[in-house]
């Protein structure tokens, strides 16, 4: 079966990260990686992969023929531009969240997909983790009924660096943008209307920048389910990931995950380990599966698991909460269009 060439725009973290899993693939193979920065560095990783190519310049990768999709992970203000150059070049798509801070560039970058017929999978690699897919296919399988609640917790063990915060769009956008996909996907409904209440708790630099460290939205569904988000950039006790979705017969929930399921249990008290530190332990094989997913749905042409069209309504819901906070009033979604 023939190979899915790629290549990777963007050699940060998250475009490492992608490279190593897609070289665990057998239908994948890199064919370049580019960065703006790319130096001595780079091309010692590269080389140690057997990735042939490493530029500075992402019209290498673009303008390929030879290249069948494109990662793009590069800064945000980049993916809008990126994604409608390699659609044009009939190039598959893979974007890390979100596309955009603006939704009418989003919609510009969904439109040049559809025109171009390739297919566009967002990032949102928390649809693939073992724990939030299960409750899904509970709801899925009307096992708790119809849906009437969704309560999602979602808080780092540590704030980011005040030049991460100053480009990152904020709380909404950058951290909360994955718990708006979460309440889409666990509870299977759109959300109508956002009312947001954030502050300035854990550090004044957010404030410096107009954000907040500190929020909790409330969502209305269509057909009048809720939902409730609480989220924070410091959990002093590490890594706080947990969701409910109650319905009309029961209930789905998942809790954080551990190191082990040990328990110390004495006359003294009860012990047991922090949860998985952050992100890259929590969602190692989430990540994983996500690209094992794209991959694979190129390969066999079957559709993707979560498309442009879920990043755009994450993203409006996102905006809607940052107008929410902004007026003190709920808003509904469509104010953003």
């Amino acid at each position: 079966m023939k190979k899915i060439r790629i290549g990777i725009i963007g050699a940060g973290r998250i475009g490492k990260i992608h490279a190593d899993n897609l070289l665990r693939h057998p239908l994948a193979e890199i064919a370049a990686i580019g960065d703006l920065f790319a130096g001595d560095e780079l091309n010692e990783w590269a080389k140690q992969r057997s990735i042939p190519v490493v530029t500075r310049n992402s019209d290498d990768i673009i303008g390929d023929p030879n290249i069948d999709a494109v990662f793009i992970c590069s800064s945000t203000d980049t993916h809008v531009p990126l994604i409608k150059q390699a659609a044009g070049q009939g190039k598959h798509i893979f974007c890390e969240k979100p596309i955009s801070m603006d939704i009418r560039q989003t919609e510009e970058a969904l439109e040049a997909v559809r025109l171009a017929g390739v297919k566009l999978q967002v990032g949102f690699n928390r649809r693939f983790d073992h724990n939030y897919r299960r409750i899904r296919e509970h709801v899925n399988a009307g096992a708790i009924g119809d849906v009437q609640l969704v309560k999602i917790t979602s808080r780092d063990p540590a704030p980011p660096s005040e030049e991460y915060i100053g480009s990152s769009g904020g709380m909404f956008m950058d951290m909360m943008i994955h718990d708006f996909d979460m309440a889409r996907y666990l509870s299977g409904l759109e959300v109508e209307e956002v009312y947001a209440q954030g502050g300035v708790l854990i550090d004044p630099v957010f404030g410096k920048h107009g954000d907040v460290d500190t929020a909790i939205v409330t969502l209305r569904f269509a057909g009048g389910a809720f939902g409730v988000i609480d989220c924070s950039r410091k959990a002093s006790y590490g890594y706080d990931q947990r969701a409910e979705v109650f319905g009309s017969k029961g209930s789905a929930a998942t809790a954080n995950d551990h190191p082990n399921t040990a328990v110390l249990s004495t006359a003294e008290g009860i012990w047991s380990d922090k949860p998985l530190y952050f992100f890259l332990e929590r969602y190692e094989a989430a990540y994983r599966d996500e690209i094992e997913r794209f991959v694979d749905c190129l390969v066999r042409g079957e559709a993707l698991p979560v498309d442009g069209r879920d990043g755009a309504a994450a993203e409006k819901i996102a905006l809607a909460a940052k107008l929410s906070l902004q007026r003190n009033r709920p808003v509904k979604l469509s104010e953003i269009d």
